[in-house]
């Protein structure tokens, strides 16, 4: 696995809209607030010019998207690339980024939820790690919750280990600066589905299972040469489920066992799920039940990632060791 090089002192993160920008006015007030917050801490920040539109999702037209991405790339004062925001229509983008250039050129790609698409295609194409964790408006609050600061702790290299959060985000308050936190009205609790302690090592993959699921069998689907070659690691994934349904669910992991995604399989990890619905009455450790168990691996839930806050920061290909027991958990990255 190959890790770009951590930032230090003085670099530039690039900031680019691979899928949607962002035009509302608070949006806006806390992505400047976040560039703010970059150059108070020594790093220099640089976006490409339609992170600020947007046109019924997107920013641009596809190929103007990867040519502003490209551009990120090419500029050697850029030491990471962060995502502006999410939306739905990254992958039209896949066919036009020049994954030749990305090779040449390893830095540090992050997002959630719609940069999935890149990041996850990245990683099992050209074995780069990535990271899923805050777009470019999580660094705008004021002040930073400690995921934000583990998150740029992170990118400068520190060796950390993140352990579950007290608290975390149920029910979101709309911005009225734009320089808000969190807010935390609910206790964490991790939920191991089967074992009461579980402690995991393996190589880490995964992102939005919405758009996961969109790339499984496509020609941006590069699971299987990946899942070889470090079938010795073991494979331990992570899903982020935005908007899927229980039965969705069902089929989603359907779709994905014949892929052949879960060979090399040792445990699935599940953020907290941005929604809870389900035609049938089926809940969400139900739907996990009849989906995961007969492939007789560790499965733990609602944790601390993807679309409901604060998330831990996730590095994509990276080498993971794990611990959850009685509702909370530990993680740390090995650059192995």
């Amino acid at each position: 696995m190959q890790y770009p090089q951590f930032l230090k002192e003085k670099d530039t993160i690039g900031i680019t809209a691979l899928s949607d920008g962002i035009t509302d006015p608070i949006r806006l007030k806390r992505l400047d607030h976040s560039l703010a917050n970059f150059q108070e801490r020594g790093l220099y920040t640089l976006e490409t010019k339609d992170v600020r539109k947007s046109k019924k999702g997107r920013s641009a037209d596809a190929k103007t998207r990867a040519e502003e991405f490209h551009s990120l790339l090419k500029d050697s004062k850029v030491k990471a690339i962060l995502c502006a925001t999410g939306g739905e229509f990254l992958i039209e983008t896949l066919p036009f980024i020049d994954f030749e250039l990305i090779r040449k050129n390893p830095k540090w790609i992050q997002g959630y939820s719609d940069p999935t698409g890149i990041l996850f295609t990245v990683t099992t194409k050209l074995d780069i790690a990535t990271i899923y964790s805050n777009n470019a408006g999580a660094f705008g609050m004021e002040p930073w919750h400690s995921s934000i600061q583990n998150n740029f702790a992170l990118w400068m290299g520190k060796d950390l280990i993140q352990a579950s959060f007290p608290k975390y985000e149920k029910e979101s308050i709309p911005y009225q600066t734009g320089l808000e936190g969190y807010h935390l009205d609910t206790c964490v609790k991790w939920r191991n589905l089967w074992q009461k302690e579980i402690f995991l090592e393996g190589r880490l993959i995964g992102g939005c299972l919405d758009i996961l699921s969109e790339l499984a069998g496509t020609p941006y689907d590069y699971t299987k040469s990946f899942i070889q070659k470090y079938k010795e690691d073991g494979i331990i994934w992570f899903f982020d489920n935005c908007e899927l349904s229980g039965e969705d669910l069902i089929r989603t992991f359907w779709k994905l066992e014949v892929c052949g995604w879960f060979q090399s399989c040792k445990g699935i990890l599940l953020g907290r799920s941005a929604t809870d619905t389900s035609y049938f009455q089926i809940s969400f450790q139900e739907t996990l039940v009849d989906a995961l168990k007969h492939l007789n691996v560790p499965v733990i839930y609602d944790m601390d990632f993807g679309h409901v806050p604060p998330r831990m920061t996730l590095i994509n290909g990276g080498y993971i060791h794990l611990h959850s027991k009685d509702g909370k958990g530990e993680i740390q990255f090995e650059y192995k």
